[in-house]
């Protein structure tokens, strides 16, 4: 059986409160080992760890740029003192989910502050970026290069050329690929992910957003991660245990997930 991680899922979210315990059940039975669990924001920071403890979680700790403040200094105290408990718990494995978001610009000049606040967060604890990016990517890697993050990180949901995807590969980061490979109509992104080498991608479904289109159910899950592989794997004319293998390795590589994946 494939090995399997989904390095992108808010399975913290309200809208699995009825069924989580049945769907972890369902990703064991599918191969799916974990899934990385992302924070948003400091009110939702106290649910999101009671579930990643409860089902072994890793998770990150961040703030969103859509629930960034246009002066998010409180949120940013709040983030330093979470992360300083937590700082020794082998499950924290990355600073995010953090970003820039220009559909949701009211906001720009709180989301500049607390990307660049969670950036220095990223050098000072050695941890990796999970990174969120709409239309925003000229000032993201502009921001990335006065940066030097020594363990790198990923842009989440990468929906963009293959131009943009390598310019984010040489300053050492992974492009996040989810459901959207699924939608025919992605051929800018179907194009780019072909051309992609295997150790710059990993695989998300960023659950319960991004459904596919045409999927079963409106909420996305992690049971569809292998729908992406199968994807990948036909765009590059490989196999699906081929792309798992090293979309596997990827993930723990970048999250350093080696001792808590026994």
């Amino acid at each position: 059986m494939m090995r399997i991680l989904d390095s992108h899922a808010h399975l913290d979210h309200a809208l699995f409160d009825t069924d989580r315990d049945e769907l972890f059940e369902s990703m064991a039975q599918a191969g799916i080992e974990t899934a990385i669990i992302p924070g948003v924001s400091p009110e939702r920071w106290s649910k999101q760890l009671d579930v990643a403890k409860r089902y072994s979680c890793p998770y990150g700790l961040g703030i969103h740029p859509w629930f960034c403040a246009d002066n998010p200094q409180q949120a940013l105290d709040l983030l330093t003192d979470k992360l300083n408990s937590y700082i020794e718990d082998p499950y924290l494995v990355a600073i995010g989910e953090c970003g820039l978001d220009k559909i949701h610009k009211d906001n720009w000049h709180g989301q500049i502050i607390a990307l660049q606040a969670q950036l220095s967060m990223a050098q000072q604890l050695n941890l990796p970026v999970i990174l969120h990016v709409v239309k925003a990517h000229s000032e993201m890697l502009a921001m990335l290069k006065r940066y030097s993050l020594p363990r790198g990180g990923v842009i989440h949901g990468f929906y963009g050329s293959l131009a943009i995807a390598s310019e984010y590969i040489k300053l050492g980061f992974k492009l996040g690929i989810g459901g959207l490979i699924l939608n025919p109509s992605a051929r800018k992104l179907r194009t780019c992910v072909a051309q992609l080498p295997h150790d710059s991608v990993l695989i998300e479904t960023d659950s319960p957003a991004m459904t596919p289109r045409n999927a079963a159910e409106s909420r996305n899950t992690p049971l569809i991660l292998q729908s992406i592989i199968a994807e990948i794997a036909t765009l590059h004319k490989k196999t699906s245990v081929l792309i798992s293998e090293h979309a596997f390795r990827n993930t723990v590589q970048l999250f350093d997930l080696k001792l808590i994946l026994i």
